[in-house]
C-alpha cells in the first residue's frame, strides 16, 4: 500500500511494517566532475536549493547552508508546509510561483528533466536554474557535499562539519541515527499492525536511550564540537514534543522529560543556524494538516509551549566549543527570517 498522497513518494509499507522509499537522484555536485559521470560542477549562482522548513531532510540542508555561509552561493526557495497528492507546491510565494524558478509545483522541475518521473516529488532539491531541472534530491549526499567539495565558497570561519579524522565514527554514529531515529519515528508512526508498531517503538527507544546516555558525559555526538551528526539528530528532536511524541505515537517520554537529550537540543536550537532555521508553525501544519490518514480532521494542535527552547542548558559545564576554532554565522539574512 502507498502512502504517496500524503508525502509524495515517500511511504510504502511490507508486511504492515513502514518501509520508506530511498530511491533518490544520485547526481552530485562537485568541484570536478569525473567525465562521463552525469555529475554537475560546483559553481556559484547557478543551483537554488528547494527545501520547506516543515521537512526534517530538508530543515537539514537550510542548517548546514547557513552554517557554512552558502548563502551567496546557492540561492534558497521555501514551499509551504501543506502540499497537494502529488508534489511539494510554493504557497508561502506571492502568487504561488517561486520567484527565481518560475514555478508553483516542485514536481515540474522533476519532470523538466526526467519526463517518465514516477518516483517520490522530495524535498530537499536542487535544482538547476537555467535549465529548470531537478539535479539531485539524495538528501544525505546533499550536505556532505555543501560541507566538502562548496569548500572555496564557505564562509570565513566556517565549520568542518565532517571532519577527516571523526568519520569512521561519524558514519557508524549517522547510520544508526538514520535508521533508529530519524526514521524510528515514521515506522512508528506508519506502522500498521500492532506488532509492526510495537517493534518499531521498541527500536526507536532503545536508541533514544542510547543518545541519553551517550550526551550525559560529552556536549555534542562526536565530542566537543558540532558535526554532521548532530544536525542530523537535531532535525527529529525538534520535531519530537510537538508532532512525533502524539502524532506519531513515540510516547513513552516527552523529549523534555529527559535531561540529556532534552538539555543537548537547546543547546543546539539556542546555536546560530539551528533554531533559527526552525517553523513550529509550519511543522505542525505539514504533519497533522496533510497527513490525514493519521489525522483525518486536519486539527493542528495549539500546543506544545515551544518557550522552554529558549531556556539555559548548562550545556557549558561539559566543555567544548560549538563551532571549534571557527565563529558562529552572522545574522539571518532578512528575506530568510522565520516569519510564523
Amino acid at each position: 500500500m502507498s502512502r504517496a498522497q500524503t508525502t509524495p513518494g515517500v511511504y510504502s509499507t511490507l508486511g504492515e511494517a513502514f518501509v520508506r522509499d530511498t530511491t533518490y537522484i544520485t547526481t552530485r555536485i562537485v568541484r570536478e566532475p569525473v567525465p562521463g559521470s552525469g555529475d554537475y560542477p560546483v559553481e556559484p549562482g547557478r543551483y537554488r536549493l528547494v527545501a520547506a522548513r516543515a521537512c526534517p531532510w530538508a530543515n537539514r540542508t537550510l542548517i548546514v547552508r547557513r552554517l557554512l555561509g552558502l548563502e551567496d552561493a546557492i540561492s534558497v526557495g521555501m514551499p509551504g508546509p501543506i502540499h497537494d497528492a502529488g508534489s511539494w507546491t510554493f504557497d508561502l510565494d506571492p502568487g504561488g510561483i517561486d520567484p527565481v524558478l518560475g514555478i508553483h509545483r516542485l514536481k515540474d522541475a522533476y519532470l523538466a528533466r526526467f519526463p517518465s518521473y514516477v518516483r517520490g516529488i522530495t524535498v530537499p532539491a536542487v535544482v538547476e536554474v537555467a535549465t529548470g531541472e531537478v539535479v539531485t534530491n539524495d538528501f544525505p549526499r546533499i550536505t556532505l557535499d555543501f560541507g566538502t567539495e562548496w569548500t572555496a565558497y564557505h564562509r570565513p570561519g566556517a565549520p568542518d562539519l565532517y571532519p577527516e579524522p571523526l568519520r569512521d565514527e561519524m558514519d557508524s554514529v549517522m547510520r544508526r541515527v538514520y535508521t533508529e531515529v530519524n526514521n524510528g519515528v515514521y515506522r512508528c508512526g506508519f506502522a500498521g499492525t500492532q506488532e509492526a508498531y510495537d517493534l518499531a517503538y521498541g527500536r526507536l527507544w532503545t536508541a533514544l536511550d542510547w543518545l541519553e546516555e551517550r550526551l550525559s558525559t560529552r556536549r555534542f555526538l562526536l565530542g566537543d564540537t558540532i558535526t554532521e551528526a548532530d544536525v542530523r539528530l537535531f532535525t527529529t528532536l525538534v520535531r519530537f514534543d510537538a508532532v512525533y511524541y502524539s502524532h506519531f505515537k513515540c510516547n513513552r517520554n516527552t523529549l523534555a522529560s529527559m535531561p540529556a537529550l532534552w538539555a543537548y537540543a537547546r543547546d543546539l536550537f539556542q546555536t546560530p543556524g539551528f533554531g533559527d532555521t526552525v517553523s513550529f508553525t509550519q511543522i505542525k501544519q505539514h504533519y497533522y494538516v496533510v497527513q490525514r490518514d493519521l489525522n483525518p480532521n486536519g486539527i493542528v494542535p495549539l500546543g506544545p509551549d515551544t518557550s522552554g527552547w529558549l531556556t539555559p542548558h548548562g550545556r557549558e559545564a561539559l566543555g567544548g566549543r560549538p563551532f571549534g576554532d571557527g565563529t558562529p554565522p552572522g545574522p539571518v539574512r532578512e528575506a530568510e527570517r522565520v516569519r510564523d
